[in-house]
């Protein structure tokens, strides 16, 4: 018997956006990971990306297909590209065959064109807020830019039907920042894939670590708008209270070189995935993530889910899954000494490290991709209603 849920719905879904699986990052493994469950659900969907290099060439499936458009790249995001405008394309192919619905997940010009191109044939359209972009710039020596993408982001948004968000909390940012209609619809964790049965004593053994140590990790990208030298910092914190610690980063960006060149004492994995990457955090014991630019933040809940001891700002995926000293450690949005001292409790306080240890993986048990895709089929299929019903009364 097939445990799904019967649809109410199959419906025809075009979605767009700037990355996707193969590139890595949070993004892009999430909407890949949405796509999958969605159709497992029965649904069709057209994926509109950029072409990611000269032997791109568009896939398709029963339920599947890809319409590919040309991109630039993106500075300093080494293999990511945004799309170009494409409303002419776009409104020629939905023409031809016309979506339920256009889902923009990026908010470049390819998804503002995309929007455009939906307005246009008065087919209902959604979006995501995945990305910080007004909040990067400051990283970038592009500070002055801030007011003016954070105008960007919002007329955007506010020309689609409904915008999804990760968190409570971030709803109630972008609502006082002039955000309308929006819904949360919580991130997805692969539990079978990041688990504390992933551990691995030969991967420590590799690392050159000791039984009685701790491996404290920072996992993502090594990049200026992810705070590394808080991580840095808290790590040589926790050394000074005389407990036997290794700083282990997995990850690539700008920043790796010059990070290994100041810290040539600590492990640098480079790039990891799948299997190799869920050995990697569930291998360590404390994952730090001072980062303060995230909408939400899948290594959070990778982390948790590996049964780390997380330490983090209390905001975005932390705060909506951290119970501070019971499943992780949070400290007042950028409050370094706050950070760097919670950090220091859990290297001087073994039991309180073991308990955290034990409670993270519970409480992201509930995220299955599956539930969080049920989640967003029901926000779609309210969305096309009203459409209908509004458009069947004009």
């Amino acid at each position: 018997m097939n445990d799904l849920p019967v649809l109410r719905r199959q419906l025809r879904l075009a979605i767009v956006t700037e990355t996707y699986p193969p590139e890595v990052n949070g993004v892009a493994m999430t909407i890949g990971r949405m796509v999958s469950e969605l159709q497992v659900r029965g649904h069709q969907i057209q994926l509109v990306r950029p072409q990611q290099h000269a032997e791109d060439a568009p896939r398709e499936g029963e339920q599947y297909q890809e319409l590919l458009r040309k991109g630039l790249p993106i500075p300093r995001y080494q293999g990511l590209k945004f799309g170009l405008p494409a409303k002419q394309a776009l409104t020629t192919a939905w023409r031809r065959k016309r979506p339920d619905l256009v889902h923009v997940v990026t908010e470049g010009p390819l998804g503002w064109s995309a929007i455009s191109a939906a307005i246009k044939l008065k087919l209902p359209v959604t979006s995501d807020f995945h990305t910080n972009f007004h909040s990067y710039s400051r990283h970038y020596g592009l500070g002055w830019l801030n007011k003016p993408i954070h105008a960007y982001l919002r007329k955007l948004h506010n020309r689609s039907l409904l915008t999804f968000v990760p968190t409570n909390e971030m709803v109630q940012a972008l609502d006082a920042a002039g955000y309308r209609h929006l819904a949360v619809v919580a991130r997805g964790v692969d539990t079978q894939l990041f688990s504390p049965t992933k551990r691995s004593e030969a991967l420590r053994q590799q690392w050159g670590v000791k039984p009685d140590e701790l491996v404290v990790c920072h996992i993502g990208r090594l990049a200026p708008e992810k705070n590394l030298m808080v991580a840095a910092r808290a790590f040589e914190a926790m050394l000074s209270t005389g407990r036997r610690c290794r700083m282990l980063w997995v990850g690539d960006g700008p920043e790796r070189n010059a990070m290994q060149a100041r810290f040539p004492d600590h492990l640098f994995a480079g790039m990891r995935q799948g299997e190799d990457l869920a050995a990697h955090y569930a291998s360590a014991d404390v994952f730090l993530f001072p980062s303060l630019t995230e909408t939400y933040g899948n290594v959070t809940a990778e982390a948790l889910a590996s049964g780390l001891a997380v330490v983090a700002y209390d905001y975005a995926a932390a705060r909506e899954h951290i119970r501070s000293r019971q499943s992780g450690m949070l400290a007042a949005f950028n409050d370094e000494a706050a950070f760097i001292d919670v950090a220091c409790e859990l290297a001087k306080h073994s039991q309180l490290l073991s308990d955290v240890r034990q409670q993270a993986a519970l409480s992201v048990a509930h995220l299955s991709w599956g539930q969080v895709t049920a989640d967003f089929e029901t926000h779609l299929i309210n969305v096309i209603q009203q459409w209908e019903a509004r458009h069947e009364q004009v």
